[in-house]
């Protein structure tokens, strides 16, 4: 009786550990299976110990366990591999210049009360970009002091855990929030000047995650918009924020490859930014990608601040022949990946005006 007790439970694992591998698969974006992209280490690990615990069952059981966690495992592993010191590298480190720009990048959770140790780190780290994400009023008057030796402040509270703060010393010619999505959750898209008067564009992102209730249509569109927007300027990009998606999840790969964007993590690291709280649940959500233009000398997971994510703080440069040294891979799509990405997009835009049109 026991060992069917056993037998049972370890079945029972091992059909859970297969579901949440295969149902990612399917490409719904239902958030009980998109969900699923972010714990592929854990996963990974799930199947290593059910493995384990098929040694004791009985043949054929023991078998078919064995294998399938086998194939579990090997499959979150390739996922994942891509972010490992082992995987080739989108885009290596360049040496420091003075004249680098640095930034900073934190999702303070609005819920937060740790206002000063947020503080704290932007004075720290002294940015020349400061993007604060699940902002609300409370919040963007605690930074006042903080942020008080910026030239230009943009300030969007809002008590939905979307609002954001943008700070930076740079000349900028312009910054506005648009809304990519029926929801009020603004992207920020600015244009900048560098020290040297080289011109670059910064965009900062926080769309919704898949929670319960939210599948992610609107999250993967509101990236794909924004990607699209690197193919649409001359100026070098720059991308920062919690995209509330996994650095080696589809959309991922989509978001980069559509706008041919760099990933710093890319055959470095996962530099796990959340969850801040529980080491055993970390995965790496909150991004910077760059274009081809940019040069990164520096990238790092701050300290803890109280929020449920790290801060993200990087060095950038924008000497095109420095940026054009440190490119590793070349990022492209095919013809028919393209034409699916350009049909979500424009199906996007159409929705986003009927939307205007019925509020109007």
């Amino acid at each position: 009786m026991l060992l069917l007790i056993y037998s049972l439970f370890v079945g029972a694992l091992a059909l859970l550990v297969l579901f949440v591998t295969l149902a990612p698969m399917t490409g719904s974006a239902k958030w009980w299976i998109r969900g699923w992209d972010f714990p592929r280490v854990q996963i990974a690990a799930v199947a290593a110990i059910v493995a384990g615990l098929a040694l004791f069952l009985d043949d054929p059981l023991r078998i078919g366990v064995i294998l399938a966690m086998a194939a579990s495992g090997l499959y979150q592993a390739w996922r994942i591999f891509p972010f490992t010191p082992f995987a080739r590298e989108d885009i290596a480190l360049a040496e420091r210049h003075d004249d680098d720009i640095r930034c900073l990048a934190i999702n303070v959770e609005m819920g937060n009360d740790r206002y000063d140790d947020v503080a704290r780190v932007i004075r720290e780290v002294d940015a020349d970009i400061v993007f604060l994400m699940e902002t609300d009023q409370k919040w963007v008057d605690r930074m006042e002091d903080a942020l008080s030796g910026y030239d230009t402040i943009h300030r969007e509270p809002l008590d939905n855990y979307y609002g954001l703060v943008w700070a930076t010393r740079l000349k900028v010619r312009k910054v506005e929030t648009v809304q990519l999505t029926v929801e009020r959750t603004p992207t920020l898209f600015a244009l900048l000047e560098d020290r040297a008067g080289r011109a670059f564009r910064f965009v900062g992102l926080h769309p919704k995650p898949p929670v319960p209730g939210v599948d992610t249509e609107e999250r993967d569109a509101q990236t794909l918009y924004a990607a699209r927007f690197a193919r649409d300027t001359d100026e070098p990009v720059v991308i920062m924020g919690d995209f509330n998606d996994a650095a080696w999840s589809d959309t991922a790969y989509r978001f980069t490859h559509a706008g041919r964007y760099m990933d710093v993590r890319a055959g470095r690291g996962f530099y796990s930014s959340f969850h801040a709280r529980y080491w055993w649940f970390r995965c790496p959500i909150d991004q910077l990608y760059v274009t081809e233009g940019v040069a990164v000398s520096h990238f790092e997971i701050g300290p803890y601040v109280g929020s449920d994510h790290f801060p993200v703080i990087a060095r950038l440069n924008f000497d095109a022949d420095r940026a054009a040294r440190h490119v590793k891979v070349d990022k492209s799509l095919s013809p028919e990946e393209q034409a699916e990405i350009e049909a979500e997009v424009d199906r996007h835009r159409a929705r986003l005006i009927d939307g205007a049109e019925d509020g109007a």
